[in-house]
C-alpha cells in the first residue's frame, strides 16, 4: 500500500483499516455530493450574470426574440388548446357526478374556474411546454455547442448568450402568460359546454358559479405562475444546452436532464407560490 508523501494530500481509502473504509467512503461521497451541488449553483449564478450582461446588447437579441416568440408561443397554441379543453371538460364531469344530492349545481362552474385558473391551467401548460419547448431549446443549443457553432459565434464577435439565451428567455416570459390566458379561457369554455350539453346543469347555474367569489388577483396569481414557469423553462433548458458535452450522446443526456429538472422546478415553484399567495386570493 502506498502512503501519501505530502501532508495536504488526502489519504486513499485503502490505506485505512478495513473496518473504517465503509464510513470513510460514505462521508467522502457525501462531501463530493455537497461540493458538486454548490458548484452547480455557482455555475448557474455565473450564467445568470452573463444573461444580465447580455441584456445590454438589444441589437443582437431583439430580432431573434421575435422569431422565438413565434416558435415558443404561436406554434404551441394547438397543443395548449387541446390540453386545456380536455382538462376543463373532465373537471366539469368529475365534479358533477361527485356531488351529493341537494348541492347547488352552480358549484360546478366555481370548481372549474378555481381548478383551471388557479392551478391546472398554468401548471399543466408549463409541464406540457417543458416537453415541447424546453426539450427543443436544449437540443438546439446543445447541438450548436457540440458542433462548435457557439465557438464560431464568439469568433465572429457575437455574444452567444445575447444571441441564443436572452431571446428564448424573453420570449418565454412574454408567451407563457399569453398561453396560460388562452388555456384558462379554453378550459372554462370547455367546462361550460360539457356542463350544459352533457349534464343537466343550466347555463345560468354554470355562469353564476364562475362569477361567485371572483377577484382580479386570481388572474394575477395565474399569470404570475405562468411567468415563473416560463422563466424556469427558458433558464434551465438553455443552461443545460449551453454546457452540453460529449457529442450526440451528450445532447440527448442534456435534453433528458433539462426536462426532468425543469419539471421538478415547476412543481416546486407551484408549491411555493401557493404557500405564499393563496391566503390573498379571496381578499
Amino acid at each position: 500500500m502506498s502512503v501519501p508523501t505530502r501532508l495536504d494530500e488526502p489519504r486513499g481509502t485503502e490505506t485505512f483499516p478495513i473496518v473504517q473504509r465503509g464510513g470513510i467512503k460514505f462521508f467522502r461521497r457525501v462531501t463530493r455530493g455537497f461540493i458538486s451541488f454548490f458548484g452547480q449553483i455557482g455555475a448557474r449564478g455565473y450564467f445568470l450574470r452573463d444573461i444580465a450582461r447580455a441584456l445590454g446588447d438589444p441589437a443582437t437579441f431583439v430580432p431573434e426574440t421575435i422569431r422565438q416568440m413565434r416558435g415558443i408561443g404561436v406554434d404551441s397554441i394547438p397543443l395548449t388548446v387541446i390540453v386545456a379543453a380536455f382538462i376543463g371538460g373532465v373537471i366539469a364531469i368529475q365534479v358533477r357526478y361527485q356531488l351529493f344530492p341537494g348541492v347547488q349545481l352552480s358549484i360546478i362552474g366555481l370548481s372549474v374556474r378555481l381548478m383551471q385558473v388557479l392551478e391546472l391551467g398554468p401548471l399543466l401548460t408549463g409541464l406540457v411546454l417543458t416537453g415541447r419547448v424546453g426539450a427543443r431549446m436544449t437540443a438546439e443549443i446543445g447541438t450548436m455547442r457540440v458542433t462548435e457553432q457557439i465557438d464560431a459565434l464568439e469568433t465572429l464577435s457575437y455574444d452567444p448568450v445575447a444571441f441564443l439565451i436572452v431571446p428564448r428567455l424573453l420570449a418565454s416570459l412574454i408567451m407563457l402568460p399569453a398561453l396560460v390566458v388562452l388555456a384558462d379561457a379554453t378550459g372554462l369554455f370547455s367546462g361550460y359546454l360539457v356542463s350544459v350539453y352533457v349534464t343537466e346543469v343550466t347555463k345560468q347555474d354554470f355562469v353564476s358559479g364562475v362569477r361567485l367569489g371572483f377577484g382580479t388577483f386570481q388572474v394575477v396569481y395565474s399569470l404570475l405562475k405562468a411567468t415563473l414557469f416560463g422563466a424556469a423553462i427558458a433558464f434551465i433548458c438553455s443552461y443545460e444546452g449551453f454546457v452540453t458535452e460529449a457529442g450526440a450522446e451528450g445532447v440527448g443526456r442534456s435534453t433528458a436532464k433539462a426536462v426532468v429538472i425543469t419539471s421538478v422546478a415547476i412543481l416546486i415553484l407551484d408549491t411555493l407560490t401557493a404557500a405564499l399567495l393563496a391566503p390573498y386570493l379571496q381578499t
